[in-house]
């Protein structure tokens, strides 16, 4: 039997944090929507419920107010229930390379993207241990393998995710929790959206898959919601890339 316990999803109101969200809603577990766009988090976490009937949660929130997270998790447990599992998939980027980046830039997509990672599982530590198949996943992006010029801070944040899991699944381990780090490679979402639209990038992201296309939020999310299933027990530690088959051939 799968488990039964709530999860919490950062960045679900939308893209890939929705999608995760709606996955793991379709298994029948209630979900908390946190989002930093407080309006999309409600609207989203009542559509869920339309639509799978399972209790929900909307909350805006600013996952780097590290501060804030206990209340946060306290306030879902008292409306979606006993909580067991976390998607981190509230994310951001900055477009300066290494000559340009800043303290500002630097620091606020660590804040984001890494540091509120194993923030948000202390948060929840207690939660997690006390539930059946406690399990954590963690939205990190084949550019935590590869480099990209433009993007060196979100790289590094989402290399340091991967270094992250590691510590986390060999240190929650023996407390029956795991954890794992999913890596999209390139996704059809509002963060990507920018970047598709420029001159000739699209058709070149679509090339470097050997599937020729560009994967959809619903095809992160459905293996996050694995992730948290009975069904991936014996999986921890891990950093399943889902992109295509970019690296394939890189």
């Amino acid at each position: 039997m799968s488990p039964t316990s709530a999860v919490i999803v950062t960045g679900g109101a939308s893209g890939i944090g929705r999608a995760s969200a709606e996955a793991v809603a379709a298994q029948g577990r209630a979900v908390a929507v946190w989002d930093l766009n407080a309006d999309g988090a409600i609207a989203a976490a009542q559509e869920i419920a339309n639509v799978h009937g399972v209790a929900t949660f909307g909350l805006g929130i600013d996952v780097t107010k590290t501060d804030e997270l206990t209340a946060a998790v306290d306030a879902s447990r008292k409306v979606v229930g006993p909580i067991g599992a976390l998607v981190h998939a509230a994310g951001t980027v900055r477009r300066q390379s290494i000559g340009d980046l800043d303290d500002e830039g630097w620091d606020f997509v660590l804040n984001v993207n890494l540091r509120a990672f194993p923030m948000l599982v202390q948060a929840m530590h207690a939660d997690l241990v006390a539930a059946e198949g406690a399990a954590v996943v963690g939205i990190a992006s084949i550019e935590g393998w590869v480099g990209n010029a433009s993007i060196p801070a979100y790289c590094a944040s989402k290399a340091g995710m991967l270094g992250a899991v590691r510590s986390m699944a060999d240190r929650l381990g023996p407390d029956g929790i795991r954890v794992n780090a999913i890596c999209p490679g390139f996704i059809e979402t509002a963060m990507l959206g920018i970047t598709l639209n420029m001159p000739g990038v699209r058709q070149r992201f679509e090339e470097s898959s050997v599937l020729k296309r560009i994967g959809q939020p619903s095809e992160i999310g459905e293996p996050a919601a694995f992730l948290l299933s009975d069904k991936a027990s014996f999986i921890t530690g891990q950093s399943i890339i889902v992109d295509g088959g970019v690296l394939a051939t890189a």
